[in-house]
Parts: C-alpha cells; sequence; structure tokens
C-alpha cells in the first residue's frame, strides 16, 4: 500500500481540502470540496483510486460547498456524510456522521471526533494506519488552525457563549489531549476569516500548537472568552447567506456555471437596465476606462472574497474581461463563494466597447508622490481595522471596504478622495464603488501603503492622531 493525502488549496478563499486512501485497494474519500470539483477526479485518475466517500468536517460559511456537485459528478458511486450532532438538519441525502464512527479504506482508518465550538454539528477526522491505537494526523476543518482556532461568533449573538464554551472545552479536552507527533492539517489558512490571525503554514503539529498557539494555551474559560471577543475579526457579509445555501444544498450545475458572450449592443442594454457590472482587470486598466457603473475587483485570487462581501447573488452579473480566455477561471473563483448567476460577459472586453464609440467612465490614478505633496486631497484608507491601527497615512479617513457600502454617508460627497490599502488592490474596489455611487471626485492610488513606506513617506498611528 502506498497512502495517498492530497492537500488541496483553494486560493483566496484560504480553503483546504483533502483527498486520502490507498492505492493498493484504489480506494479514497475527499473532505471539504470546493465547487470546481474537476480537481479532484483528475486527482483520483492520477493516482488510479475511485472515490467512494465525500465527507463535510461541518457546514462552512465562508465558501460554497462542492460535496453535493462531486457526488453528483461520480453518478452514484459515492456517498456524502455530514455530522449530525448538534442538531444538524439538512435539505439533501446524506449520510449520517455521529462522534466515534469509523471508515476504512484499504489500510488507512479514520475515525470521526465531534469537535463542537466553530458551529454546533463541527467533526474532526483522527486518522489511523490501520489498527494503530494512536493517530499520525487529524483533519481538524475549522475546529483548530495554524496558530489559531475557530471563532465562535458566525452563528448569531444569541448562540456565541455557549459555542466559544464548546470551542474552549473542544481545544483543551480533544486537541490537546492528543500527542504532540500528531500532524495538524485544517480547513483554512492564512487570509480566512474563519479564525483570527491564522498562521502562514499549511500544517502544524499538536507539539508545535501546544508551545507556540496562544489560543491553544490559555487556561481559563473566562479569559478564553475575552480574547475570542477581542480578536474576532469582521464577519464578510456572504458568510451567513452561506451557512444558508450549505445547509440546505448548493444546486448541482454539473459544469461551470453559464456565462453567454454578448455583443457590445446587448451588453449596453443589459447595463442601461440597471444590472451589476464586474470588471475583473486591473486598476491601471480600469481607471483608464471603465463601463460606468462597474465594479472593479481584480482577477486574482482575492476575487472570490470581495465579491462574497460586495456583490447581490440574487443580481445576475455581467463580466467584463482582461481577455476573454479568462472566463472560466474567473467563474471559479465566483463560484467559490456562491455566484451561480451570470447575465454574460462583454466578448471581446474594452477594445470592442470603445471601438463600438460608446462612452466610458474614468478613475484618476495617483502616484504616492502626488498625493504627498497634494493639499486638497483626503486619503480614505479602506484596510481592516488592525492594518488601520497599525499605521496609516497622516490625515488619512478609515473605512473597511467590506463595511464601506454602509458607511457612504459618513463621507463628504464634495471632499476628493483617494483610496488606498496595503498595495492598491482593495483601493481600487473602493474606489470603483464610490464612483459607482455618484462621488464626483476620486482617486485611485496604486502602490498604496506599500508604496508609501517605502518612499520614506510619515505615517501615524491612531493615538498619535
Amino acid at each position: 500500500m502506498t497512502l495517498r493525502f492530497e492537500q488541496i488549496l483553494a486560493d483566496g478563499v484560504a480553503e483546504c481540502s483533502y483527498l486520502l486512501g490507498d492505492d493498493a485497494a484504489h480506494v479514497c474519500a475527499v473532505v471539504d470540496p470546493r465547487p470546481d470539483v474537476e480537481i479532484y477526479l483528475e486527482a483520483a485518475r492520477r493516482f488510479g483510486l475511485a472515490i467512494t466517500h465525500v465527507f463535510e468536517t461541518h457546514i462552512h460559511a465562508d465558501f460554497m460547498s462542492g460535496a453535493r456537485e462531486l457526488v453528483d459528478r461520480l453518478g452514484g458511486q459515492a456517498k456524502l456524510y455530514v455530522s449530525t450532532e448538534g442538531g444538524a438538519e439538512y435539505g439533501f441525502a446524506h449520510e449520517a456522521v455521529r462522534d466515534g464512527d469509523e471508515f476504512r479504506f484499504g489500510g488507512l482508518r479514520m475515525k470521526a471526533r465531534f469537535t463542537p465550538g466553530h458551529t454546533p454539528e463541527h467533526m474532526s477526522y483522527l486518522l489511523f494506519d490501520g489498527d494503530t491505537e494512536t493517530p499520525w494526523s487529524v483533519l481538524s476543518g475549522d475546529a483548530f488552525f495554524v496558530d489559531s482556532v475557530g471563532r465562535p461568533d458566525l452563528m448569531g449573538d444569541d448562540q456565541t457563549e455557549e459555542l466559544t464554551e464548546k470551542l474552549f472545552h473542544t481545544v483543551r479536552d480533544v486537541f490537546m489531549a492528543l500527542p504532540d507527533d500528531v500532524i495538524i492539517y485544517p480547513c483554512h489558512g492564512a487570509g480566512s476569516a474563519c479564525g483570527p490571525d491564522i498562521g502562514d503554514r499549511m500544517s502544524s503539529t499538536i507539539g508545535y500548537e501546544r508551545r507556540f498557539n496562544d489560543y491553544a494555551k490559555i487556561e481559563s474559560l473566562e479569559e478564553f472568552k475575552r480574547v475570542m471577543q477581542a480578536d474576532a475579526p469582521p464577519v464578510p457579509a456572504h458568510y451567513p447567506r452561506l451557512k444558508k445555501v450549505n445547509a440546505k444544498g448548493p444546486e448541482v450545475l454539473r459544469n461551470l456555471p453559464r456565462v453567454p458572450p454578448l455583443t457590445v449592443e446587448q451588453f449596453a442594454e443589459a447595463t442601461e437596465s440597471g444590472v451589476q457590472v464586474l470588471d475583473v482587470r486591473d486598476m491601471m486598466g480600469f481607471g483608464a476606462g471603465h463601463v460606468k457603473g462597474a465594479l472593479n475587483i481584480g482577477a486574482r485570487p482575492e476575487l472570490s472574497v470581495w465579491a462574497g462581501w460586495l456583490l447581490d447573488p440574487e443580481r445576475p452579473i455581467h463580466l467584463v474581461l482582461g481577455d476573454d480566455r479568462e472566463l472560466p477561471d474567473v467563474v471559479k473563483l465566483l463560484w467559490r463563494t456562491g455566484f451561480t448567476d451570470f447575465g454574460g460577459y462583454l466578448a471581446g472586453g474594452m477594445s470592442a466597447w470603445r471601438e463600438a464609440g460608446r462612452d466610458f467612465a474614468q478613475i484618476p490614478q495617483i502616484s504616492v508622490h502626488e498625493l504627498k505633496e497634494a493639499k486638497d486631497i483626503t486619503p480614505l484608507d479602506v484596510r481592516k481595522p488592525d492594518e488601520w491601527e497599525g499605521g496609516h497615512i497622516p490625515g488619512a479617513t478609515h473605512a473597511f471596504l467590506g463595511e464601506l457600502r454602509e458607511k457612504l454617508d459618513e463621507l463628504d460627497r464634495s471632499a476628493t478622495y483617494a483610496t488606498y490599502c496595503a498595495s492598491g488592490f482593495r483601493a481600487s474596489i473602493a474606489s470603483s464603488l464610490l464612483a459607482a455611487r455618484g462621488f464626483p471626485n476620486i482617486r485611485n492610488v496604486p502602490g498604496s501603503w506599500k508604496a508609501w513606506t517605502a518612499a520614506g513617506y510619515p505615517t501615524e498611528t491612531p493615538e498619535h492622531q
């Protein structure tokens, strides 16, 4: 036997799924799949394995589950296994998993361990070589991360205190009770908002976390509650929505979501009816000319998360691409946070739009040097609160990008704002949002905070304002 163990990262949502099995028995399982499931089918073919089981550690909030999609693609040869602990209910066919249930894939044994706290039904999976008594690894889902633990506040204020207490006992009584050499494979890496300050490494060990994980070292429940409340990052807007979608069961599409090509005339007609337009080109191209009212989120992995924060899943998305060949990759990123309804894409992109004589809007891009010398421009910092508190441009106003729509009334529409973030990516999203909402004097700062500090310009922190 050769144990096949593949950790598969979905960039952007920073989600880790797993394919594990035994190539002598030619069977394997997939745990926590994303919706673009071809990657698991390809891996199974590469190793000569049949996927017989698909598991979910919990009802996900940050990405659309691909479990039903994968089971459907497998033509009924695999079954979907979900935790029914904690009163969990689902709107789709499933096999119930309870604490202590075991599954075998050739010489690999997998045992379910109930680990509530992040969610009421959360299940982790211990991995064993055959009948050995000590696990070599644990798939910890969102209960335990590298340098962090799962957040317990995603189910609503009425459940947060109870879940925080359960999470404390999960950390102390389950994970910290494992041997030091057990390897931890979590469901998320750095960049996910499912836990505070998740570390950069893709795996860890119980022993390392016992020594260095500040959350795992807390021995008092009251202290744990205080720290978890203080360290919780903002809750992305799409989390409550996707929690409901994943509990009900996402629609099975059997392919990528459909996105038809549109002529300039068709695209223009759609925009006149007030559809949402998403332009995924880079900030410089967008600033030079774009369809009026478009939101700019560049075609990078982070597109998934910021689309989740800012787009309306109830309205069809109309895409403007930098290159029409990007379409499949862009659609995958949007599908991961639940977007499956597309009105179409502008065939030929902005070149076709301009050549047809259509009007376009612009957002000036200014350097940090121009911003430094400007007397009548207010820097608008759209980074997360902890980034702002760590240092910002003097005289700046702060409005976190994820909450910018709710703070528009606090901004002066007669002012000239220059949006900035860490590098300019989020700043361009913010500038496009402000322009689409009728703010007439908007600038964007490519390079943003990194460029400002690289130039050696002065900074300040909130306590020194």
